[in-house]
């Protein structure tokens, strides 16, 4: 019987262990991208020009925050009070501060929210509309135009899900975006403005970041969660079931992430050659501390970049190369290379140093 056991044990040890399976999602088009460096986790037609219905406010929230003053008045003109679709129920000739409804465009999607900020900023929505693609051009999503500030339907107004994974991974870039698109609810005045997203309380590290639908576009969905220093951006476009989708495709980005260090400062880095020191060689350590979030098969690698030699003398800690940080190939960063200890200069006497000493010499021993 226990030899039995020790073979069931043995045979379950050796089974090689199961790839995370890619999940099945309900999108027409989907992607799961890290933060941080990029890396796409997971696609789906993710390269596919669709509508993407209120997920455009993630545009319109960053260029405001880009162009625009936090404490600004705006008074809200008879264009935003009238607008279709959902709303903040703002009212023409009301006055609020930009932030103000910057939490009424990201929480409660407000179409009224979104044309005031455009008029405020630019002077009217058409002229939001062209920064907006313009901003999206420069972020490099060519494949991503926008007709106006809210995400109603327009023919000539899309994207695709991986040009709004990178629209939004700029956006987080903004503490204020972040600290708005993650709130659960906010009091303005005499509103209560409750956030969309069901993610933040369904989904753990949940931290936003935008909802949408029309019957053109169908269900869109932009999230962003956190967990062990990974940070990934989920996109669904024409999703019938995006809560679900959401959090299948985060789970198995998760599952397929780690963050690595790839140099730790003051780490060893290897030597370089000194000429006219004291010492032929110093050593070198890492001058910083550099982790990726990287996939767990992905290869890292820190390729050294030294002169052939320095001359002496070396300060301890002068930067004497780089090391630049590759991961599959594709260079993450780069980190200072340092001298870990200080190298003299070597005395090499002179001529009249030699003669200084004899004459030194001569007096102590002839003169008394």
């Amino acid at each position: 019987m226990k030899h039995w056991i020790l073979l069931i044990l043995f045979l379950i040890f050796m089974m090689p262990v199961r790839a995370e399976e890619l999940p099945e999602v309900s999108a027409k088009s989907a992607i799961v991208l890290e933060y941080t460096g990029g890396t796409v986790v997971y696609a789906k037609n993710a390269e596919e020009r669709l509508p993407m219905a209120s997920t455009t406010k993630i545009m319109t929230a960053l260029v405001a925050l880009e162009k625009g003053v936090l404490s600004d008045t705006v008074t809200v003109g008879a264009n935003a009070a009238g607008v279709e679709g959902s709303s903040m129920y703002l009212r023409q000739g009301e006055k609020l501060t930009l932030e103000e409804l910057l939490y009424g465009l990201m929480l409660t999607s407000g179409n009224d929210a979104a044309v005031a900020i455009s008029e405020h900023i630019a002077g009217s929505e058409a002229a939001f509309a062209e920064m907006m693609t313009a901003r999206a051009v420069e972020l490099g999503c060519t494949n991503t135009r926008f007709k106006n500030a809210n995400g109603l339907p327009d023919e000539e107004h899309y994207t695709t899900a991986l040009e709004l994974a990178r629209i939004t991974g700029k956006a987080l870039e903004n503490e204020t975006f972040r600290k708005i698109v993650s709130s659960q609810s906010v009091r303005i005045g005499n509103r209560t403005l409750s956030n969309h997203n069901k993610l933040l309380s369904l989904y753990e590290g949940a931290i936003g970041v935008k909802t949408g639908f029309t019957k053109a576009a169908g269900r869109t969905l932009v999230s962003a969660a956190e967990r062990g220093g990974i940070t990934l951006i989920a996109v669904t476009l024409n999703a019938p079931d995006d809560w679900d989708d959401h959090a299948k495709m985060l789970d198995y980005g998760f599952s397929c992430m780690e963050k690595r260090c790839v140099t730790e400062k003051g780490g060893y880095a290897g030597t370089l050659r000194v000429e006219g020191g004291t010492e032929d060689s110093v050593e070198l350590c890492f001058g910083e501390t550099f982790s990726l979030s990287v996939l767990k098969t992905a290869e890292t690698e820190v390729k050294i970049n030294l002169p052939s030699g320095v001359q002496a003398p070396v300060s301890a800690g002068t930067v004497l190369g780089t090391g630049e940080i590759f991961a599959n190939n594709v260079k993450m960063g780069e980190v200072p290379l340092l001298a870990s200890a200080a190298v003299e200069e070597q005395y090499i006497p002179t001529f009249r140093d030699y003669l200084q000493l004899v004459f030194s010499r001569w007096v102590t021993m002839y003169i008394k």
